[in-house]
């Protein structure tokens, strides 16, 4: 199992934002097309945001989108593995 025991919530919030535009970000990470080290620097992003409520809020109500919110900080990372 994959996780970031020192900060779980923004490992929450970095997979919820993968998987509502349909990227799992574990399987990423064991099918080798995103690289451990990559996937901490999403995490460690995320953590660094103080946006965290409003992303809670967002993927409360997001079940599927096309489009991650302007104001993430890893929605151009994420969305670039949508293609994958």
């Amino acid at each position: 199992m994959m996780g970031y025991v020192e900060a779980p919530k923004a490992w929450g919030l970095t997979r919820g934002m993968g998987r509502v535009i349909g990227v799992n970000l574990t399987d990423a990470v064991v099918e080798g097309w995103l690289a451990r080290t990559e996937l901490a620097e999403l995490v460690d992003r995320c953590q660094a945001c103080d946006r965290s409520e409003d992303c809670t809020r967002w993927l409360a109500r997001t079940v599927k989108a096309e489009a991650l919110p302007a104001f993430c900080p890893n929605k151009a990372g994420i969305e670039a593995l949508v293609a994958r």
